[in-house]
């Protein structure tokens, strides 16, 4: 029983496939399931835990597959045949899927195997990437390789078997492969000469491998070496002699000063690094050299000589403050272009101040100086004067050096600088006039706590369609995250040309008066982002005539003072303004009721108290209707629980962008969207919307982005989106959708660019009509594979939609047959052999009883009727039965009237003489239709009685008769 049932549902299963295979097949599945195809011949399959390769049934389309991620999964096995159907794969991603214990999160031992041909198949590949896997030699590769990166990995020995045949090879990474995060207890062995054969290898890659030396016999026509963060802590003569073609050279980080390292360091051994004086002599092409982070106290001139191609040079993390005021080491770098000597302070010591070496004036060529975290305390035009003519200077970085006096006017005899960065600073007022030489030659140190010192925080750069960034204007100042309390014109002398100056995250706390800025007449940026301004008068920041973009958010302490007015009228005394921010200052009252501006395009009001503005009656109700060439409006963060039309209605009518992101809007009111008849984006994500109901957008909107996401949308009315005929984009990502139906949409839905459903409950039901729809326009789903996944039913929560479920195809009229089938075979399979173990013989007694109850269907009538109606049995030997039998019951059965009488046949009357005892009892009861037992009440029965009885049973089986009558 239970074989046959095991049989039945894989049947059952293997048709509702064939059903399911032929409804999919009317409509087209993407093609690489359950990767995704992002640009035509890129298929993304990043993410997805596989445990091996993906096998895509498009085979009509693997022929234009080029490029193949399947980084971050769990694939550990890799098979001859896994990549033979991507003929055209040239470049394929296999980084962290099996890491060494030592990377893992969990530090799980990993091991990945991999087949001798699987790569070599690929007749094509160019790019390959197996960083971060337990390979512990490399595998066998197509000669058409050019790139390839085995970093982070087990490869500890490279001979030359590693990478013979490989003569396209350019780029080659093996980095990481023994260091603190990826320990092995030796250091990465390079056999000479292992790499010489690779021709075309142009960038070598080996850091972070405990290499003490360079590895010897290296291409001649290598132009990029990494070798930084090994044990290299001597450079002799020959080591680079033969890299005639070196473009770039990192040797940092070999021979560490650990107080300032950020992971495991050790230090530096005493009287090392020694570099030969010629150890880059050689080296005539070089571009790019890097020694940072490698304990130099001083310049050798001779380790440039010869470097006159050499654009970048990075000698930052090293002990070169005194260096840098004495060395003649740079004359002769004519055309360097970037120098960094960020962080080569002294251990613990501030100096007061510093000069710049006269050596410095002959970098004719330096665009970007970066001295960052040098430690001196004062900024004067001494201290940059050996580089403040220089023509191309552009950007010089002056950040976390303890400044707490700069001479800002000293900026204004660079010719082409562009920005000054002196953020993470101390600067509490900026210096005057220059200080006597005297004061300046005297020489002070402060003693600076010990431990990792790096710059803070940068601002996060926000939506430039709120406000824009300086990149591109001509000069930038950079004062933030400094100890400025209040601003005077004098600190900006001299800084007439400044476009764009920071000052946020400093404690500016006066009030602004239109007095602050004077000497910044071309100032076009200004950022006072998180600071405590005082906004009392009505003229602040008059003074600045092309100002297009003012920061003013996060300064909510003047704000949340009780009783105290707050003057906005001076928005509509700058002409220029084009961007304005008050974002985040809990602006809720005694501010001006109106806010007035024909310039102004984009203004930020997140993140104030707009409810209880509004909650004010009237005084607010027209707040930016004064704004009338608005076009960006942000509302995000208000504390909105409803918008009204009469509120909308009061919104400068030319807005083209609304948001009204997180705040607390269960209801919106689609058809006031009217009175905002150039809206194009409204952004309504994070709210609590639970429905898009109550009637549909209207029918002349002009809206194109729509965005719902993080609500908890559950339901849309049929027609919602139709009358936006221009709708382009559409985020409903994070609801409570359990469907997308095509009937929400209108027939230009194929105009959709963008319809964005992820992280929704969908229910994954049999032959769910939102899987044709969103394969009916899968090139506007982003992550429709991968992304787009069911809710419900249990089995296939947390899977993709396209992972079907085959028991949830099953009929259900037919299931529940199926399971009353089964059921019922079940029951009976055990319920038979049970009783018939327990009352066997009763149970078959009882079914010839009832079976002889039944009419029998061509019964013999006639001449083979029964003589006798009933044989009358009894205990002859007992006196009253006797007397009953004949006086009583034979009379009233024989002599009766008015009815027919009954033939009985008695043993004393009707029994034929000389027959034996048993032919007449067997004749007897035979002969008629009925045997009648009288019984006294005794215990004893005598054998006669008990004869008849057996032979009234035989009967029963033979003739199915019941004959039985007991009295």
């Amino acid at each position: 029983m239970g074989s046959s049932h095991g049989v039945l549902l894989p049947v059952c299963l293997l048709v509702q496939a064939q059903v399911l295979s032929t409804a999919l097949g009317q409509v087209a599945l993407p093609a690489f399931l359950p990767c995704e195809l992002q640009v035509p011949g890129h298929v993304n399959c990043e993410w997805l835990f596989l445990t091996s390769v993906p096998h895509f049934s498009a085979s009509s389309l693997l022929g234009n597959v080029t490029s193949l991620s399947l980084r971050c999964n769990r694939i550990r096995h890799l098979h001859d045949s896994d990549f033979a159907r991507l003929p055209s794969l040239r470049s394929l991603d296999l980084k962290w899927n099996c890491p060494p214990s030592s990377l893992s999160v969990m530090h799980w031992a990993c091991r990945m195997t991999i087949e001798p041909r699987t790569f070599v198949v690929l007749r094509e590949l160019e790019e390959l990437n197996l960083s971060y896997n337990s390979i512990t030699a490399v595998p066998a590769l197509p000669h058409t390789l050019r790139y390839l990166s085995l970093s982070r990995t087990n490869i500890l020995v490279i001979d030359a078997a590693s990478f013979r045949g490989l003569r396209a090879l350019s780029h080659l990474f093996i980095d990481g492969n023994c260091y603190y995060e990826n320990p092995c207890g030796r250091a990465v062995r390079v056999a000479p000469n292992a790499l010489l054969d690779l021709g075309n290898l142009t960038h070598l890659s080996l850091k972070y491998n405990n290499l003490t030396g360079v590895p010897r016999g290296l291409p001649r026509g290598l132009q990029s070496l990494l070798l930084s963060y090994n044990r290299i802590v001597s450079l002799g003569p020959e080591d680079l002699a033969n890299l005639t073609a070196l473009r770039v050279l990192d040797v940092g980080g070999n021979c560490r000063r650990c107080d300032h390292a950020y992971n495991p360091c050790v230090e530096c051994p005493v009287g090392f690094p020694k570099l030969h004086p010629d150890a880059f002599s050689r080296l005539s092409r070089l571009e790019g050299l890097v020694l940072s982070d490698s304990s130099l106290h001083s310049l050798d001139a001779s380790w440039f000589r010869g470097l006159g191609n050499l654009s970048v040079l990075d000698l930052s993390e090293n002990f070169l403050i005194k260096c840098i005021s004495t060395t003649t080491a740079l004359r002769g770098l004519s055309k360097l272009r970037k120098l960094n000597l960020s962080f080569n302070y002294d251990k613990g010591i501030s100096y007061a101040r510093l000069h710049l070496a006269p050596s410095f004036e002959s970098l004719v060529s330096l665009q970007q100086l970066d001295m960052t975290g040098i430690f001196f305390r004062e900024l004067s035009t001494k201290t940059l004067e050996s580089v403040a003519r220089l023509p191309s200077l552009q950007n010089l970085s002056l950040q976390m050096n303890f400044i707490n006096r700069a001479q800002l006017s000293i900026f204004q005899a660079f010719p082409s600088l562009r920005r000054v960065d002196l953020s993470n600073n101390r600067i509490s007022w900026a210096a005057g006039p220059a200080a006597s030489e005297a004061e300046a030659d005297a020489r002070e140190e402060a003693r600076l706590p010990t431990g990792r010192l790096r710059p803070g925080p940068q601002d996060t750069p926000g939506s430039e369609d709120f406000m824009p960034s300086c990149k591109n204007l001509s000069f930038t100042l950079d004062l933030s995250r400094n100890n400025l309390v209040t601003i005077r014109p004098e600190m900006f002398t001299g800084l007439s040309r400044l476009q764009c100056l920071r000052l946020s995250h400093n404690c500016i706390s006066q009030a602004v008066n239109g007095s602050q800025f004077v000497p910044l007449t071309d100032l076009q940026v200004l950022d006072l982002s998180y600071n405590k301004l005082d906004l009392y008068h009505g003229r602040s920041f008059t003074e600045l005539p092309r100002l297009r973009a003012l920061d003013l958010s996060y300064n909510s302490q003047p704000f949340s003072m009780q009783g105290v007015g707050h003057n906005l009228s001076f928005v509509s005394r700058l002409p220029a303004l084009r961007y304005l921010s008050l974002a985040h200052n809990a602006i809720h009252s005694r501010v001006s009721p109106r806010l007035c501006s024909a310039s102004l395009r984009a203004l930020d009001f997140s993140g104030n108290a707009l409810n209880r503005m509004w909650g004010e009656g009237d005084l607010y109700l027209r707040f930016f209707q004064g704004l009338s060439g608005l076009v960006r409006l942000d509302l995000s963060r208000n504390r909105l629980h409803a918008l009204l039309p009469h509120t909308l209605g009061n919104l400068p009518k030319s807005l083209r962008l609304l948001r009204l992101r997180d705040n607390y809007l269960a209801f919106f009111n689609w058809s006031s969207l009217t009175l905002l008849p150039e809206l194009e984006t409204l952004d309504l994500a994070g709210n609590q919307l639970k429905a898009l109901t109550n009637g549909s957008l209207p029918g002349n909107t002009r809206l194109r982005s729509l965005d719902f996401s993080r609500n908890s949308i559950g339901f849309v009315d049929a027609g919602f989106f139709a009358p936006a005929a221009g709708l382009q984009e559409l985020n409903l990502s994070h609801n409570a959708l359990k469907t997308v139906e095509p009937s929400w949409f209108g027939p230009d839905v194929g105009a959709l660019r963008v319809l964005d459903v992820s992280a929704n409950p969908l229910h994954c039901a049999c032959g769910a009509a939102f899987v044709d729809f969103l394969l009916g326009v899968q090139r506007a789903v982003p992550g429709l594979a991968s992304r787009v996944r069911c809710g419900s039913p249990r089995q296939l929560q947390g899977r993709s939609i396209f992972a079907q479920d085959l028991r949830l195809c099953l009929d259900e009229g037919l299931s529940w047959d199926c399971f009353g089938l089964s059921l019922l075979a079940v029951v009976l399979g055990m319920a038979v052999p049970l009783m018939q173990h327990l009352c066997g013989w009763d149970l078959w007694y009882c079914f010839h009883l009832a079976l002889a109850r039944l009419p029998r269907w061509g019964h013999r009538r006639g001449a083979d009727a029964p003589s006798y109606d009933a044989f009358v049995v009894f205990d002859k030997s007992h006196g009253a039965v006797a007397d009953w039998v004949y006086n009583e019951l034979r009379a009233r059965l024989e002599e009766r009237r008015g009815r027919r009488a009954l033939r009985l046949c008695l043993e004393e009357r009707d029994w034929l003489p000389g027959k034996t005892l048993f032919e007449n009892l067997w004749a007897s009861v035979y002969s008629s239709r009925k045997t009648l037992f009288v019984l006294a009440h005794t215990d004893r029965v005598s054998g006669l009685l008990r004869a008849s009885f057996l032979l009234a049973q035989q009967r029963l089986l033979e003739d199915r008769k019941d004959v039985v009558v007991l009295v």
